[in-house]
């Protein structure tokens, strides 16, 4: 038995909530401060906690089926609420459960086909997740076992049930959790969050069919509410340019090294140095072509679950395995390790 110390992830960045707390308008300010109330809170339990993981205990369990349970907190916070959807249940009356149910099933049914992983620990471990959490809550997070949507305050941010990338993007820290178990500080952190864009992305790009060209490369569109001026929470093609608002600020996150924030806050910048290798991600997809999850998130999947990657690795020891997992699926010298390469160099992380 092994213990992993799991960590509180949320889709919404703090220094968002924080613009938004000091807002003149109680409209902004009120739902921002009671949702960084919050998750300080959860990021405090989650940091004294340690869950128990025994290797393969669920092996007999695993399967190609999803084991699906959403649940309703009714806008309180106790957790996990009321059980409202089961797995192979008729749909509800309530979009949002419907939602949260489909997004488990499409980001279990991603890892399957893509690459033969059962649910996010390759063990079948049930997919729980609970809507409705508090009153205007603006977030959804990992806490480390399970799935939990807000359903936004309707002035900025809308049901976080809406993108299926923000739901692929939580679950898939649990995968990271069960794998590399990356460090939440510092570029540990970031890439730990940039993974999560990155599957994120394409579990919407898989549910939708597209290609790396089709693709829109946004992590959250459809999330922010008609009177914000922005597209989405990130942007994988050119960090920095997701919103640009009058009370949320500027997207402040880096595209390349160039730009490297160098911050204590958010456990280290881990919401905004993970643009640069985000963006590296969106080059190699581009690059390539084709559908980014067969062969560039095949990659990064490789290096992500081969045990090569350290809990504490920097962007460099992160971008060296992405070349030698290139080199190692498709050849040495082939298209797929020279877009790596590449990739990383455009972004300044290695230089040669």
């Amino acid at each position: 038995m092994t213990g992993i110390t799991p960590v509180f992830c949320t889709i919404v960045p703090p220094q968002v909530l924080d613009a938004l707390s000091r807002s003149t308008d109680p409209a902004l300010s009120d739902p921002a401060r009671r949702t960084l109330m919050r998750d300080a809170e959860h990021r405090t339990r989650r940091h004294t906690a340690t869950l128990a993981v025994t290797a393969g205990a669920a092996q007999g369990a695993a399967s190609d089926k999803p084991r699906r349970t959403v649940y309703d907190c009714r806008h309180g916070t106790s957790l996990p609420g009321t059980k409202v959807r089961s797995e192979g249940e008729e749909a509800v009356e309530d979009a949002t459960v419907n939602r949260a149910y489909a997004a488990l099933g499409a980001t279990f049914e991603f890892y399957l086909k893509a690459y033969d992983r059962r649910s996010i620990d390759n063990h079948g471990l049930p997919l729980d997740a609970s809507v409705h959490y508090d009153e205007k809550y603006n977030n959804a997070f990992w806490n480390g076992e399970q799935m939990v949507f807000g359903d936004g305050d309707g002035e900025v941010f809308r049901d976080f049930t809406i993108p299926v990338d923000v739901i692929g993007h939580e679950l898939t820290h649990g995968v990271t959790q069960h794998t590399a178990n990356l460090t939440y500080q510092g570029q540990a952190g970031a890439l730990n969050e940039s993974v999560s864009d990155v599957f994120g992305a394409l579990i919407k790009q898989y549910s939708l069919g597209q290609t790396a060209e089709q693709a829109d490369w946004l992590i959250g569109a459809g999330l922010l509410a008609p009177r914000v001026t922005g597209k989405a929470l990130r942007s994988m093609k050119a960090p920095g340019t997701a919103y640009d608002d009058d009370v949320l600020g500027k997207d402040p996150q880096p595209a390349t090294m160039a730009d490297y924030v160098d911050t204590q806050e958010d456990n280290g910048g881990v919401h905004v140095n993970s643009g640069i290798p985000n963006h590296a991600f969106y080059l190699v997809a581009k690059e390539i072509g084709g559908h980014a999850w067969e062969r560039a998130g095949r990659i990064w999947y490789d290096v992500l679950t081969g045990g090569d990657l350290e809990s504490n690795a920097d962007f460099a020891a992160f971008a060296r395995l992405t070349v030698e997992a290139a080199r190692n699926r498709f050849g040495d010298g082939d298209a797929e390790e020279q877009a790596v390469t590449k990739a990383w160099q455009q972004v300044g992380v290695l230089t040669s």
